[in-house]
C-alpha cells in the first residue's frame, strides 16, 4: 500500500477537518441538551411534596420531578444538575415544590431548606437541649428519643454527648429510628474531628479536651477572633490560671444571649464553672462548627492572657491585668448606653 504524499496544505487541511467536525458534535450535543423539554420559570403556583431518596443521582431526581409534575423532563432537569455542582448538595426528604417549573428554578427550590419538610437545622454553637425540640417537631417520638441518646454510642474518650452533634442541615427518610438519625449526626462529627487532626496532635490534649476548646472558642467570640482565644486558654492553662469564661456559666444556667454576669453568678456550684473549677470544664459546652474545630488545633503565637469585647465587633486582648480592667470599664459604659441591646 503506497503511503499519500505528506504535504503542509494536506495537514493544515486535516486538521481544520477534524476541528470541524469535534466543534460540529460539541453543537450538537449542546443543541440537543438546551432543547430538552422545559416548562417556564415561575415562583409561585401550585405545589406538591416531592421525596428525594437518600443517594438519588441526578438523573434518579429528574424522573421523580417528572412523575410529580414539576419538570416536563427529566433531560431538563439533568442538564441543569450537571451544569451546577451544587445540586450534589440537595439532600433527602420531602421538599415543597412548584408543579410546571422551569428546571432551574426547581434546583433553587431543592436547595431551599425552608421547603424541606421534616428540616432539623443544628447551628454552631447550639446546646443539645436545643437540638432534641427540633427532632421532636420533625417528627421523632420523644420517648423513642431519649431511648436512643441512652444507648448512642459514643467515640471512644468521650463522656459526654454534647459536642457531638455537627452543626449542618439533617433530613431523614421517613421511618428512620431516633437511633440511627442521632448516630448519623454523632458520625458526621466524629468524621470532622478526624478531618480536623483531633486524633493526630502532638498536644497533651486528648479528641475529647480538643472538642471542649473547640466549643469554648464557639462560645466565646467572633470567626476572626477564633485562633486567639484557643491561644488565650492555653496560655492561662499553663500558668495555672482559671479560664473564667461567661459561657460556661451560661452554659450551666441555659442561659441564651445574656451579655452581663453578675458576680453572684461566678459563684455557682457546678463543675462546668471555670471560675471556680481550674483547667478545661468536663465537657464541651456546645456543639462546635468546623471553624472553631480547626482554630482548637491551630491557635495563633501571641502571649494573651485577658480578652474583653469592649462593643459589638470590637474584642481586644491583652496580656496586661492593668489594661484589660481599663478595657472592662469601657465595656461596662457600653453596655449601660446599650451598645449591645442587640446582642441579647
Amino acid at each position: 500500500m503506497r503511503d499519500l504524499p505528506s504535504s503542509p496544505v494536506l495537514r493544515v487541511f486535516s486538521a481544520f477537518l477534524v476541528v470541524l467536525l469535534f466543534t460540529g458534535g460539541v453543537r450538537e450535543l449542546r443543541s440537543n441538551t438546551s432543547t430538552a423539554p422545559d416548562f417556564s420559570c415561575r415562583e409561585n403556583g401550585r405545589e406538591v411534596i416531592v421525596h428525594i431518596d437518600a443517594g438519588s443521582s441526578g438523573s434518579d431526581i429528574g424522573k421523580v420531578l417528572v412523575e410529580a409534575g414539576v419538570v416536563k423532563s427529566s433531560e431538563s432537569y439533568f442538564r441543569v444538575a450537571v451544569g451546577d455542582s451544587r445540586s450534589t448538595q440537595v439532600a433527602p426528604g420531602d421538599h415543597r415544590l412548584t408543579v410546571q417549573n422551569c428546571a432551574k428554578q426547581v434546583l433553587e427550590q431543592l436547595l431551599d431548606v425552608k421547603r424541606l419538610s421534616g428540616l432539623i437545622s443544628v447551628q454552631e454553637g447550639m446546646w443539645l437541649s436545643e437540638i432534641l425540640p427540633q427532632m421532636y417537631k420533625s417528627g421523632f417520638n420523644a420517648s423513642d428519643v431519649r431511648s436512643a441518646l441512652n444507648n448512642l454510642k459514643k467515640p471512644i474518650g468521650f463522656t459526654s454527648l454534647e459536642g457531638l452533634f455537627f452543626p449542618a442541615q439533617y433530613s431523614f427518610d421517613k421511618g428512620t429510628s431516633a437511633l440511627a438519625a442521632l448516630s448519623s449526626m454523632v458520625s458526621r462529627a466524629n468524621q470532622e474531628m478526624v478531618s480536623a487532626g483531633f486524633y493526630e496532635s502532638n498536644e497533651k490534649f486528648t479528641p475529647a479536651q480538643f472538642l471542649t476548646i473547640a466549643s469554648l472558642i464557639q462560645a466565646e467570640g467572633k470567626l476572626q477572633d477564633f485562633t486567639k482565644i484557643s491561644q488565650v486558654i492555653r496560655n492561662r492553662l499553663v500558668k495555672g490560671m482559671p479560664l473564667q469564661f461567661d459561657s460556661t456559666i451560661h452554659y450551666v444556667k441555659k442561659s441564651r444571649g445574656n451579655i452581663f454576669l453578675s458576680t453572684q453568678g461566678t459563684l455557682i456550684n457546678s463543675p462546668y464553672n471555670t471560675y471556680r473549677k481550674y483547667g478545661l470544664p468536663p465537657g464541651p459546652i456546645n456543639n462546635p462548627g468546623r471553624q472553631a474545630m480547626n482554630a482548637a488545633l491551630n491557635p495563633e503565637p501571641g502571649n494573651w492572657l485577658y480578652f474583653i469585647t469592649v462593643a459589638p465587633s470590637d474584642t481586644r486582648f491583652t496580656d496586661n491585668l492593668e489594661q484589660f480592667n481599663i478595657w472592662k470599664l469601657e465595656y461596662k459604659k457600653n453596655l449601660r448606653n446599650g451598645l449591645f441591646r442587640s446582642q441579647e
